[in-house]
């Protein structure tokens, strides 16, 4: 290398690579101090735009698992009324069958009367009184007269279509007809009994609905759950800093910034040996 005083070589060199150990240690101080590998698309343009939709997916998952337990609470709610209705058409179906023995008296059958009509009127009570969040599941208007939708996943496929508006609209049918039933007698009282049955049969397949999707979308939050889970580690793969990495590299690149400025000072000393040779 030639002595030369307008041209120190060997400074420029020096702050060229000093320059370079200044821009890594300020890369490793600021991974270290935010958590995140890439801070900017310049740290990784591919990597940044593959967490992004990552992230996208990760966040879509996490508001479909919120809605699938939002449905599961409605379904239970409904289904929740349904037991109780089963429970009640039952003991009406009770009365009805001890009413159809002719070795009850008027005054049996009176208070057995009595007794069914305060059960149908629960019925009703329970059907028109149901609520989720405020909303009625089955009185007019109300929820499950009508098709609905869930979604269940991040895609705007993943979605869960439930409509049991006409099995409803049977059973509030049937609900309404046993006002009219009477145990006034054993014939009437066997016409009781059959139309209780036809209730209880529309009860239980709706509640076997409502428990076949419930348990579906029990299956779809554990899926969720899994896939949510898995993304999450994939978008920390790309974007999350190795501390141990990166606090390595930041010693490294102290210890550089530190010998660089003292090599800079001895290349500062150059031309002055140049004048050396004048002497």
């Amino acid at each position: 290398m030639a002595l030369s005083i307008h041209t120190n070589y060997s400074a420029l060199i020096t702050q060229s690579s000093l320059s370079k150990t200044n821009s890594a240690l300020g890369t490793n101080q600021q991974r270290l101090s935010t958590g995140f590998r890439i801070n900017s698309a310049a740290d990784d343009a591919a990597g940044l735009q593959i967490a992004t939709r990552l992230n996208a997916q990760s966040r879509g998952m996490d508001v479909a698992m919120r809605n699938t337990s939002d449905a599961v609470s409605l379904l239970q709610t409904a289904e929740g009324a349904f037991n109780e209705m089963t429970d009640i058409v039952q003991r009406m179906k009770d009365l009805a069958t001890q009413a159809a023995n002719d070795t009850n008296s008027d005054e049996d059958r009176t208070a057995l009367q009595a007794e069914f009509d305060e059960l149908q009127a629960e019925l009703v009570n329970i059907r028109d009184n149901t609520k989720y969040a405020g909303e009625n599941l089955f009185a007019a208007g109300g929820k499950f007269l009508a098709p609905m939708t869930f979604q269940i996943g991040a895609s705007s496929t993943e979605q869960l279509s439930l409509d049991v508006s006409t099995e409803v609209g049977d059973l509030t049918t049937a609900i309404t007809g046993l006002a009219a039933e009477t145990l006034d007698d054993a014939a009437n009282s066997a016409t009781a009994m059959d139309s209780l049955e036809d209730a209880l049969d529309d009860i239980g397949a709706l509640r076997a609905q409502f428990g076949a999707n419930i348990n579906r979308l029990n299956h779809t939050a554990n899926n969720l759950a899994n896939m949510r889970d898995n993304t999450e580690m994939a978008k920390g793969r790309i974007m999350d800093a190795d501390f141990a990495r990166e606090s390595a590299n930041m010693t490294k690149n102290s210890m550089l910034m530190q010998s660089g400025i003292s090599m800079l000072r001895q290349a500062g000393q150059m031309p002055g040996m140049v004048m050396s040779l004048l002497g």
